[in-house]
């Protein structure tokens, strides 16, 4: 009654995103004592083999020729893609590094090869959308950038040039995330209640995509396993919730976890911001 009153109030957005969520199977509690980790410091798992090294793809922009690219995007960050430290370096990539919205937050240096026109210099440039058809279509590795991060790739006073060419062929590779002493936050997203949570997840550092997040309540010793609902978003549905929440992250990629202990308030509200005092280390 309590979680149909609730959902019935919320925006239509919300409601699909709650039934993503509730259509996800659940996964049983993990015990608080198996394999807490808190402090900013890795899980001792094995480490995944994360490819560093340059690969083919192509490249194209979007938006004004100067621009920063555009607004919000499939991952879900919102306006955070039009200011600093996002601002002017978000990318629009394929499904083969979207993965579903995993893919989402990390980070990746990209260069243009032609030398009459192309820098050496590579452009950091972060996930934040998905170009699911055309040049991205079939399994292909594509690139869609923000005018100004395409343009970045030119030797100096060639950026025009550059963006006439329209296509690129480049390569690519893993980089770091740095968001330059910013620590993770989470946002509480849009219609969230005490029957479903939604949050979304900001400024990474390392490898700046998420495998698995996981939240536990106040006065609990189980841990509950969020679900990947799109982009950056995870949710659970169970209730009545109780704050506050700490939460715990581990990356997809080479699977280091970190917590951040009660950084959810009790009296949080939707569509507020909470920032926690930590994050990953700035590598790979």
């Amino acid at each position: 009654m309590a979680m149909a009153m609730a959902m019935a109030a919320a925006p239509s957005r919300a409601l699909a995103f709650f039934l993503l969520c509730a259509l996800l199977l659940p996964a049983p509690p993990v015990s608080a004592t198996t394999s807490l980790f808190g402090g900013g410091k890795s899980a001792p798992a094995a480490r995944v083999g994360m490819d560093m090294e340059w690969r083919p793809a192509t490249a194209t922009w979007y938006g004004e020729a100067d621009g920063d690219g555009s607004d919000g995007g499939a991952c879900g960050y919102g306006t955070l893609v039009d200011v600093v430290p996002m601002k002017a370096r978000v990318g629009s990539v394929s499904p083969v590094l979207f993965k579903g919205g995993e893919g989402c937050g990390a980070c990746y240096k990209v260069k243009c090869l032609d030398r009459g026109v192309c820098s050496r210099r590579a452009v950091t440039v972060i996930v934040t959308d998905e170009c699911p058809g055309g040049l991205c279509a079939f399994g292909r590795t594509h690139f869609d950038l923000s005018g100004a991060a395409f343009g970045r790739m030119a030797v100096a006073g060639a950026g025009g040039r550059l963006r006439d060419r329209g296509q690129l062929n480049v390569v690519y590779r893993r980089t770091a995330c740095k968001y330059g002493g910013k620590n993770i936050a989470f946002r509480v997203n849009e219609g969230s209640t005490n029957f479903w949570l939604s949050l979304l997840v900001e400024f990474e550092d390392g490898e700046g995509d998420i495998g698995s997040m996981q939240i536990k309540q106040a006065n609990s010793v189980q841990w509950l396993d969020m679900k990947h609902v799109w982009g950056a978003t995870w949710c659970l549905v169970r209730g009545p919730l109780v704050g506050p929440f700490s939460v715990r992250l581990t990356t997809l990629s080479a699977r280091k976890a970190l917590t951040a202990r009660d950084v959810i308030p009790r009296n949080w509200t939707p569509k507020a911001t909470y920032t926690s005092r930590l994050n990953f280390e700035p590598s790979l």
